[in-house]
């Protein structure tokens, strides 16, 4: 199938405007820790689920929206909520919110109704609020943060590429996304006038690295999000990568199930399970995300045979506990999807009030690793600045060697002992160097 330029620029049709109710709209919306609010759902039209806590947002914001208009991931998109003012007729803003602005990276505000309908209007510390809504604290360049603090601009060999690891690149295939999280690594180029239609004249020049480079036999498509694409346009890049013969394997990186879940529909499942195998990474945040709506998002994506795993961003005084964490990796499985990474939040400028020491991720594995099901526990990882790659950090369970026994440290705090008697080399080189905390006639420390 080939497009032309101006169908792979075309954005998602636009829909009428917001209506006239935002500016009058002046009572609050349900809370969002109100269990009833989640208890009812129904069908609409479409075929989509409304629970209840979206309806009653949509009805009172947007009462001349049909149902079947709201679940039209065409007018969410459209009809994104993009600045303070209007924000601020459905929440009641701080004055840390209300004096935002755009921060640092100039990261501009969006947010689907939808997700706005899942924020607590009276707690600005509300988790997802938090994660959408600018505040004052996005002015403030702190300590080793940078724009591009992974250092992706510099293993860029094309435009809209990233190749750092040996066998597989990161094809950022348009710069737009239907929210701005405000801790976005990105920041620097996400939300620009006509990101979409420029992001997608990179991608002849991409594909043609991919083909002449054979190591590469996995694609990672992220952005942005590559699902405010049309279904044409994405379809039209998975068509090209799939018939490159050394791509193995394609991922897709997305919010879209949790913030924008309308636009997991049967016509997009159908297109892309022609390409399989497609693998596609969930960015999710905190289990009040887990609604009705992105259920059944979820489950569709699955019920077409795509395998889905969780990339999870660290976050303060949002997600940095052992409870919700667990609570929230518990909930991805029952939706079927497998926990994959947990990320230390990267040091994008500012971004420190959402950043916790790393050794706090270390304490939420070691909280979770035999109190739940392993499928269930992420693995830990701090992408190192300058563009060092995933490092994996796991809590200690390998205390050292006691002659021909291997020590080891359950996650009760027990310690077990195994015969192990081909003491590896490595183990002995350890010991001898004599580390901080490890006297001679220790134990060797690992």
């Amino acid at each position: 199938m080939t497009l032309s330029t101006a169908e792979l620029e075309q954005a998602p049709a636009e829909p009428p405007s917001l209506t006239t109710a935002l500016s009058r709209g002046t009572a609050q919306a349900p809370s969002a820790h109100d269990a009833a609010s989640f208890s009812r759902t129904q069908n609409t039209a479409s075929g989509f689920v409304l629970s209840a806590r979206s309806d009653a947002f949509r009805r009172r914001f947007y009462p001349e929206v049909s149902q079947k208009t709201w679940s039209d991931w065409h007018w969410q998109y459209a009809n994104r909520i993009t600045s303070l003012g209007v924000l601020g007729t459905m929440l009641g803003l701080s004055e840390e919110e209300a004096g935002a602005g755009t921060g640092l990276a100039a990261l501009p505000l969006a947010v689907t109704p939808y997700y706005a309908a899942q924020f607590d209007p009276h707690n600005p510390a509300h988790p997802l609020r938090r994660t959408m809504v600018p505040t004052v604290e996005e002015w403030s360049l702190n300590p080793g943060e940078s724009a591009d603090p992974l250092g992706e601009d510099s293993h860029s060999p094309v435009p809209g590429l990233v190749h750092r690891y040996p066998d597989r690149v990161l094809f950022l295939a348009t710069d737009s996304c239907s929210a701005y999280c405000r801790y976005c690594t990105r920041s620097r180029r996400v939300g620009k006038p006509c990101a979409g239609s420029a992001s997608r004249r990179r991608w002849p020049a991409a594909i043609e690295y991919i083909e002449n480079h054979p190591e590469v036999r996995d694609v990672l498509i992220s952005g942005g999000d590559p699902l405010t694409m049309t279904d044409s346009a994405l379809n039209h890049l998975l068509s090209q990568l799939r018939r490159i013969p050394h791509v193995e394997f394609i991922r897709i990186g997305t919010k879209a199930p949790i913030v924008m879940p309308q636009r997991i529909t049967p016509a997009l499942v159908r297109m892309l399970r022609r390409y399989h195998p497609l693998f596609m990474s969930i960015h999710c945040t905190h289990p009040d995300e887990l609604t009705p709506e992105a259920s059944q998002a979820l489950n569709r994506l699955a019920d077409g045979g795509i395998p889905l795993g969780s990339q999870t961003v660290l976050l303060k005084g949002i997600n940095d506990n052992v409870p919700t964490m667990t609570a929230l990796m518990q909930g991805l499985l029952k939706n079927r999807v497998r926990p994959y990474y947990l990320y230390h939040c990267d040091p994008v400028q500012g971004s420190a009030h959402f950043r916790t020491p790393i050794y706090k991720g270390v304490e939420i594995i070691r909280g979770m690793r035999g109190f739940t099901t392993g499928y269930a526990v992420p693995t830990y990882v701090v992408d190192a600045p300058g563009g060092g790659g995933k490092i994996p950090l796991m809590p200690d369970y390998v205390q050292g060697y006691d002659g021909e026994e291997l020590v080891m440290r359950n996650y009760e705090g027990g310690l077990y002992r195994s015969y192990d008697p081909a003491v590896p080399l490595a183990a002995h080189n350890v010991h001898n160097a004599g580390p901080a905390g490890c006297a001679d006639g220790d134990m060797p420390c690992l």
